[in-house]
């Protein structure tokens, strides 16, 4: 073949593709040769990828609007359901009848944290929402998550320490809080009453390294590939509060911004999470 026919036909092939990428119509009138039959082909696959593409948009719509559907049409009950629950603790009650309250109490507030969890996930799954990295201060990160977490650290009596050197990297302070609020719950919850939380910051040059460390129970070098999977719950820890969708959301929500998460632990020594989030853009 010639490479004035050679060039003809990668010009040909590249529009095609070119074509498919854009979403303009894929002409392919050839003659009858073996080169015009592969080129045929070439156009029938971009073509079904092309429709593929469209359908996969369609799709991603449907599940928007039915992501928004379930926000909706729960969110109205299950506030009222929290509303009466904390009405009748404050009613004169008997003893078993404020048990019973304190358990629907306790069930509600759960569902209610799972379907916020499940709709954010989905939500970030199907790109329907996306994070949005700046140049932000990793000081004022931290803040905001220790400020929501002091509460339960209080209640434990376990004491927050946060250590490290001033410096800004390149997420998204809203979601990156919400992940990195997942991990220190998680250091909260799991460790005993007295123990400690330390939250130590380290820059690299193309990371910026947040340790969360415990002195909780641990996870056993078995189960530290499973639990950034959805729903996974160590039955070590059946008996807490939880619905295994904490860790698996904030991965989604640090690789989303170009960052990793890594654990270390040791059973019955406590764990360490760290959070590499990128230094640029």
């Amino acid at each position: 073949m010639s490479l004035f026919r050679v060039n003809k036909v990668m010009e040909r092939l590249n529009q095609m593709v070119d074509n498919a990428i854009e979403g303009r119509p894929i002409e392919n009138g050839f003659d009858e040769t073996k080169m015009s039959a592969l080129e045929t082909k070439l156009s029938n696959y971009l073509a079904m990828n092309s429709t593929t593409k469209e359908k996969l948009k369609e799709e991603k719509f449907k599940i928007n609007e039915l992501i928004s559907d379930i926000s909706h049409q729960t969110k109205t009950p299950l506030s009222n359901i929290l509303l009466y629950t904390q009405l009748l603790a404050e009613s004169d009650l008997s003893e078993q009848d404020k048990n019973c309250v304190a358990a629907l109490t306790q069930q509600a507030g759960k569902l209610n944290f799972l379907i916020s969890s499940l709709v954010k996930t989905s939500r970030l799954e199907t790109g329907i929402i996306a994070v949005t990295p700046i140049r932000f201060s990793i000081n004022n990160l931290l803040e905001n998550v220790i400020n929501q977490i002091k509460p339960k650290a209080s209640d434990k009596q376990i004491t927050l320490s946060q250590k490290g050197e001033n410096i800004q990297a390149f997420f998204d302070p809203k979601w990156t809080a919400e992940a990195l609020y997942n991990i220190v719950d998680n250091a909260v919850k799991y460790s005993k009453v007295g123990g400690k939380v330390d939250i130590v910051v380290t820059a690299y040059q193309l990371f910026c390294r947040i340790d969360v460390t415990d002195t909780g129970i641990g996870i056993s070098e078995e189960e530290t590939t499973k639990i950034f999977s959805r729903f996974y719950r160590s039955q070590a820890v059946s008996n807490e509060d939880g619905v295994g969708i904490g860790l698996y959301l904030a991965r989604e929500i640090i690789a989303a911004e170009g960052g990793y998460i890594k654990v270390r632990s040791e059973l019955n020594r406590g764990s360490t999470f760290s959070v590499f989030l990128p230094m640029e853009g």
